[in-house]
C-alpha cells in the first residue's frame, strides 16, 4: 500500500452502512483494517456474493464470536497493537461485551475508539433505532429537501449514513490520530448522524438565520425553487441539470438556449420565477440531451447530463480521470481524495466474513497454539 494511512492498523468491529464505509475511505487510504464479522454475518443486509458488498473492499475478515469469552479476549490482544477501533452498535453494547472504551484504553493507552450510532452517545433518543431517514429529519435537513406543494424526498442514505456518518467518522478518526501522535494519547470520537447532517447543513443554517433562506421546499435557490438552478426534461425524456447562478453563467444559459434577447423576467425577480421556468421548460424540450451535451457541455452554463449509474461509469470526464474503476467485475467509485505523492488504492476485494481468520491472527501475532485454542474454545470456526 502506498496511501497516506499506511502504517495505521485499525480494528473495524462489524456493522452497516456508515462504519464499514468509513472503515472502506480508511482502506482506501493505505491503513491495514482489519474486520472483525460475525462467523453468520447474513443480519447484517449483505449481498449473497462478498465481491458486491462494496463497502467491505480493502481489509481482510476475521470471524469472531463475541459472546464466547475467548473472542473477547482476542479482540483485546488485537486491541493492544491497534492505532484505532471502530465500532457501530448502539450505546452499551460494546461495554456489556467488555470491549468498552475504558476496558480498550486500558489495554493500549494511544488507541483511538471511534464510534458511529444515529443519535449519538448520549440524549434521550440514544437508545432507539433508527435509519438515515430518521437522523436527517431530525437534524433539520429532510425538511429541505423535495419540490414546492410536495412532501420531503430522502436523498438516498447519502446525508445521514455516508456524509453525516462514514465520513465524519473518518474524519474524526484522522484527526485524532494526528493529536495522539503529539500527545501519546488516545481518545473516543463519539460521532452521530444526527450531528453530522447537521453540520453538513451549516451554510444553509446560516442564510436562513441572514433571511436569505425560508422553511418554504422547493422555495430557494438550490433546492428546486430558483428556475436556474434545476433540472430539465428534453426532448426525448431524459434530464439536464442547470446551475446557471452567477450573472454571467445565467447570461450563458440564456444565449445557449435561445433566450437571450426575449422579455424575459429579470433572474433574480422571485415573484416571476414560475414565467421564467416556464419558458426554460419549453425550451430545453427542443433538444435531445446528447445534443444539449454537445451545445452546453464544457460551458460556462454550469451544465451536465443527468446520468444513470451506468452510463456515470462511461462519461468521458470520468473515464479520464478514473473516477470508476473495476474490481472483481464489479463497477464501482475508485478512492478519493487524490493524492499526488502517496495515491489511495483498492488493495483486495470485498472479503467473505473470516475468509481470512487465521491467516490475519497470525500477522496480529496470535500462534499455532493460540489458534487451535481459539477454535477449541468455539470463538472461530
Amino acid at each position: 500500500m502506498t496511501g497516506p494511512l499506511t502504517g495505521y492498523r485499525i480494528i473495524e468491529v462489524a456493522g452497516i452502512g456508515p462504519g464499514p464505509f468509513c472503515a472502506m475511505m480508511l482502506a482506501d487510504m493505505g491503513a491495514e483494517v482489519l474486520r472483525i464479522d460475525r462467523p453468520a454475518a447474513g443480519d447484517l443486509g449483505l449481498p449473497v456474493e462478498p465481491r458486491y458488498s462494496v463497502l467491505n473492499r480493502g481489509r481482510r475478515s476475521v470471524a469472531l464470536d463475541l459472546k464466547q469469552p475467548a473472542a473477547i479476549a482476542a479482540v483485546k490482544r488485537l486491541v493492544a497493537h491497534a492505532d484505532a477501533l471502530i465500532e457501530g452498535f448502539r450505546p452499551g453494547v460494546m461495554e456489556r461485551l467488555g470491549l468498552g472504551p475504558d476496558e480498550c484504553l486500558a489495554l493500549n493507552p494511544r488507541l483511538i475508539y471511534g464510534r458511529m450510532t444515529g443519535w449519538g452517545q448520549e440524549g434521550p433518543m440514544a437508545t432507539a433505532a433508527g435509519h438515515d431517514i430518521n437522523y436527517i429529519a431530525l437534524a433539520g435537513v429532510l425538511h429541505s429537501i423535495g419540490r414546492h406543494g410536495e412532501a420531503p424526498t430522502p436523498p438516498l442514505n447519502l446525508v445521514g449514513d455516508f456524509g453525516g456518518g462514514g465520513m465524519y467518522l473518518a474524519f474524526g478518526l484522522v484527526c485524532a490520530l494526528l493529536e495522539a501522535r503529539r500527545s501519546g494519547r488516545g481518545q473516543v470520537v463519539d460521532a452521530a448522524m444526527v450531528d453530522g447532517a447537521a453540520s453538513l447543513a451549516a451554510a444553509v443554517f446560516g442564510l436562513r438565520a441572514k433571511g436569505m433562506w425560508n422553511d418554504e421546499r422547493g422555495d430557494n435557490i438550490l433546492d428546486s425553487g430558483a428556475p436556474w438552478y434545476d433540472v430539465y426534461e428534453t426532448q426525448d425524456g431524459q434530464y439536464v441539470a442547470i446551475g446557471s447562478i452567477e450573472g454571467r453563467f445565467y447570461g450563458e444559459l440564456l444565449r445557449l438556449t435561445g433566450l437571450e434577447g426575449e422579455a424575459l423576467p429579470p433572474q433574480w425577480e422571485k415573484a416571476r420565477w414560475g414565467e421564467l421556468r416556464a419558458r426554460l421548460t419549453e425550451a430545453f424540450k427542443q433538444k435531445t440531451r446528447d445534443e444539449w451535451c454537445r451545445l452546453m457541455e464544457g460551458s460556462d452554463v454550469c451544465f451536465a447530463p443527468v446520468l444513470s449509474m451506468k452510463d456515470a461509469a462511461a462519461h468521458p470526464h470520468n473515464r479520464a480521470r478514473g473516477t470508476f474503476v473495476d474490481v472483481d467485475g464489479v463497477t464501482q467509485p475508485g478512492p478519493a481524495p487524490r493524492f499526488s505523492r502517496t495515491p489511495g488504492a483498492i488493495d483486495r476485494p470485498p472479503a467473505a466474513p473470516g475468509q481470512h481468520t487465521e491467516e490475519a491472527l497470525r500477522d496480529w501475532g496470535f500462534s499455532a497454539d493460540d489458534l487451535a485454542g481459539l477454535r477449541k474454545a468455539g470463538a472461530i470456526a
